[in-house]
């Protein structure tokens, strides 16, 4: 059940999709913290642990599912106390259960719930003891403190589902519910096959903008520090310091970097020794010690738009590498700025953002959408 918490880290350059939710450590007081899980299988507790060394950790309390009377505990910094009469529906089983469901969501393949509803599906088109057996063995597979959720029908909970694959005359899970009537059971299946009506109509609705696609995988654009042109410069050729010259008014500049920091000063004899800089690192410097022009920081995204249709229209042997990229998330590394690069999440990465704005405007003229 991720919901909006969504987080991700970097390896290898590569946005690996995450979720967190809160855990107990125990390391010699108790502390309230975050478990960050991601979908490689890795899970942070205090350090990056494989889904193994993450069992071990609640195997021997370290991450906390058993919470002993009048212990200390403190939550980041904002409180601390001690338990009073504490009480947990956590054990490491339930953790570990939860935990391989959340990977399998965050990969976006069926979690004990989507195999418990594929089971469930089987059982309704042919309803055998057996399949009726298989699917209830795939119910109580679904984590018990999920199995409420599993219809993500708030109403019903999972009533219909529990009463359907203990059978009529069965017990269900919870010890309170009576055996199962024929009434009951009739009652269940009216809600699968509604549910199965509703389902179909909805399959049946078309995406206004088109069916949902993968993500490709990201490419991420690392520091680099061109001097000359080569005759295969690969993802390099995408980075603004690369040396493609470009023509903006009646002023021809070494490189996009070089253009966006002489439109950067208000002095017009610093803008010429920035175009003139021998490299795109000498003209950040250069601008960096001049006066910048009035409102520059609400205008230099608009500008730096303009540079990069520039580049890729004046090279098209560049704009064919940027439009080999397809629709993958472009990251951009910049050390010098928060707002131009990602710089390992932390940044803005507007430079990445705006390499997608004009690769979609390349895709458009090379589709010939007309009107545009």
């Amino acid at each position: 059940m991720i919901g909006r918490r969504i987080t991700h880290r970097i390896a290898d350059g590569v946005r690996i999709p995450g979720t967190w939710r809160h855990a107990f450590i125990r390391n010699g007081t108790y502390f309230l913290t975050d478990l960050f899980i991601y979908a490689d299988g890795l899970i942070d507790c205090w350090g990056l642990v494989t889904l193994e060394e993450f069992e071990e950790k609640l195997r021997t309390g370290w991450v906390a599912t058993t919470l002993p009377e009048g212990a200390e505990a403190s939550a980041h910094h904002l409180a601390t106390w001690k338990f009073g009469e504490p009480r947990s529906r956590l054990t490491p089983e339930l953790v570990i259960a939860e935990v391989r469901d959340t990977i399998d969501q965050l990969n976006e393949r069926p979690d004990s719930t989507g195999r418990c509803l594929a089971a469930v599906d089987v059982f309704l088109a042919d309803r055998t003891e057996e399949n009726r057996a298989a699917a209830e063995a795939a119910f109580l597979a679904v984590p018990a403190s999920r199995r409420r959720y599993a219809l993500g029908d708030m109403d019903s909970k999972d009533w219909p589902l529990r009463v359907l694959v203990a059978g009529p005359g069965g017990r269900t899970y919870l010890p309170g519910d009576p055996p199962v009537s024929q009434e009951s059971y009739d009652r269940a299946l009216a809600y699968f096959e509604e549910r199965a009506h509703w389902r179909r109509k909805h399959g049946e609705r078309v995406p206004a903008d088109g069916p949902a696609v993968p993500h490709a995988p990201a490419i991420q654009l690392y520091e680099s520090y061109p001097n000359k042109p080569v005759t295969d410069p690969g993802h390099r050729g995408l980075r603004n310091d690369y040396p493609a010259p470009i023509t903006v008014g009646e002023v021809l500049h070494p490189s996009v970097a070089h253009a966006y920091w002489a439109l950067s000063v208000a002095q017009p004899e610093v803008s010429s020794e920035i175009t003139a800089a021998d490299t795109a690192a000498a003209a950040r410097r250069l601008a960096a010690a001049a006066p910048r022009r009035e409102g520059w920081e609400h205008s230099r995204a608009a500008v730096m738009t303009g540079l990069l249709r520039a580049k890729y229209d004046q090279h098209p042997e560049l704009a064919e590498i940027l439009l080999a990229t397809g629709d993958a998330t472009l990251i951009y590394d910049d050390v010098e700025s928060a707002f131009w690069g990602d710089n390992a999440g932390r940044g803005r990465n507007w430079t990445g953002r705006l390499l997608e704005l004009v690769r979609s405007e390349l895709h458009l003229r090379r589709n010939g959408i007309p009107g545009l």
